[in-house]
C-alpha cells in the first residue's frame, strides 16, 4: 500500500490554482508522468502544477509577460526548450505562493494555448445569454 503525502503549507494554492484554471471552458485535467497533475484545453497544457503535498511549483505559458514574470525572485525560464516560447517556471519555498498572481498567469496561458473559439467564450463572444421572457398580466 502506497504511503500517503504529508499535507504542506501550498496545497490549499494548489487546490485553489487548479480549480480557477478547470473553470475556464474546455479545461480538464492531465497527468502525463508522476508529481503532476497539469491544466489543458483540448489536450494542449496550459498551466504545469504539482501536486498536493509535494513542493509547490507552477509553469505557464506567458507570451505577453514572460519578461516582467522572470524578475521575480524564484522564477525561470521553463526547461525543455519550452522558455523560448514564453513559458516561465516559479517555486515558492517556504512561503505560500501569490494565488491572485498566479490566477493571472493561469488566464495569459489558457488564452495562449485555447482554441479561439474558446478565448471568444471568456470575452463574450460566442457565449448565448439567456432570453428573459416577460410576463404580461391578463
Amino acid at each position: 500500500m502506497a504511503k500517503a503525502k504529508k499535507a504542506v503549507a501550498s496545497d490549499a494554492a494548489l487546490k485553489t490554482l487548479r480549480a480557477f484554471g478547470l473553470a475556464y471552458p474546455g479545461a480538464h485535467t492531465k497527468s502525463p508522468w508522476p508529481g503532476h497533475l497539469d491544466l489543458a484545453v483540448n489536450d494542449k497544457t496550459f498551466a504545469y502544477l504539482s501536486i498536493e503535498g509535494e513542493p509547490f511549483s507552477i509553469s505557464c505559458k506567458l507570451p505577453k509577460t514572460s519578461h516582467v514574470a522572470l524578475m521575480l525572485p524564484n522564477t525561470q525560464p521553463t526547461p525543455y526548450g519550452l522558455g523560448k516560447s514564453g513559458w516561465v517556471s516559479a517555486t515558492f519555498p517556504g512561503q505560500t505562493p501569490p494565488v491572485d498572481m498566479l490566477k493571472q498567469w493561469i488566464d495569459e496561458s489558457y488564452r495562449a494555448q485555447a482554441p479561439k473559439k474558446l478565448v471568444k467564450q471568456l470575452d463574450g463572444g460566442d457565449v448565448k445569454k439567456p432570453v428573459v421572457k416577460s410576463r404580461r398580466k391578463k
